[in-house]
């Protein structure tokens, strides 16, 4: 990996690639559960026009745009928090950390860990969708771009947060790791607008950049022209939190190292 711009980047990306490539359970689990839940929400969606006017309304069609790019956000954490916790699961992380492995080279391999599952299973539930459904994501035309954009950015800044949470408390915070972006998912408008959720909680809502997205999908689907407003917003609240994000895993990393709690979250 010498030869890479990067090998410590590229290190880290293709150890997990060997650990995908060659055990079938872990490739099997990348696709099951959003192929599962695309299926559901499909199935529902056909069930709801059908039981209507017998026409594909705006409201149910949000539903599957909703599925599909909510994955992204969903695999673009899980690739930062899950490849995390691969070397907490089996006792490599005191390696990792002795390596001459800087912070921001490991973070930049988790996101690119990520990026590899969407750029995996989005594909092949686009695909999914269009023959089962016939919902067609390039329908979005350009915007699919800064749609997925802000989206992974996201999703990468929950995953740090959750891999800090990881080091701080220990193994008893995996959970978090796995329930940070379904904690999230109700304030971020994937099914519904914004106007749904009660008044004191759509400023929550509002803070997240994601659910300008999800809320600019909606504007795209209907014709309307206000998008690129609300994905502007969402990039530069997407700035906030990848940021913040990344100064709180600096300092939680920090605070590890002083006190020994890699030690501790290594060996548990």
């Amino acid at each position: 990996m010498s030869g890479t711009p990067f090998p410590a980047i590229s290190g880290i990306v293709l150890r997990y690639l060997y650990l995908y490539t060659r055990n079938g359970l872990r490739a099997f689990e990348l696709f099951f559960w959003p192929l599962n839940t695309l299926l559901v929400w499909g199935f529902l969606t056909r069930y709801l026009t059908q039981a209507g006017e017998g026409g594909a309304s705006l409201p149910v069609t949000f539903l599957l745009g909703g599925v599909l790019l909510w994955d992204v956000q969903f695999r673009a954490s899980q690739g930062v928090s899950v490849s995390f916790l691969e070397d907490v699961w089996t006792r490599n992380l005191l390696n990792v950390f002795v390596a001459p492995v800087r912070t921001w080279e490991l973070v930049a391999g988790f996101c690119t860990v990520g990026l590899l599952r969407v750029i995996i299973t989005v594909p092949i539930l686009s695909l999914m969708a269009f023959l089962a459904f016939r919902f067609n994501i390039f329908d979005f035309n350009l915007w699919l771009i800064p749609f997925f954009g802000n989206l992974l950015i996201f999703g990468w800044a929950m995953g740090m947060m959750a891999n800090a949470m990881v080091l701080r408390w220990g193994q008893a915070a995996e959970g978090l790791s796995w329930a940070l972006p379904f904690l999230l998912q109700p304030f971020t408008a994937v099914y519904y607008t914004v106007e749904t959720l009660p008044g004191f909680l759509q400023p929550v809502s509002l803070a997240l950049p994601s659910t300008h997205v999800f809320e600019a999908m909606r504007h795209a689907m209907a014709g309307d022209v206000r998008i690129g407003q609300g994905l502007f917003l969402a990039f530069g609240l997407n700035l906030a939190w990848l940021t913040g994000a990344g100064l709180v895993m600096n300092r939680v990393l920090a605070i590890a190292r002083d006190k020994g709690l890699l030690t501790k979250v290594a060996t548990q």
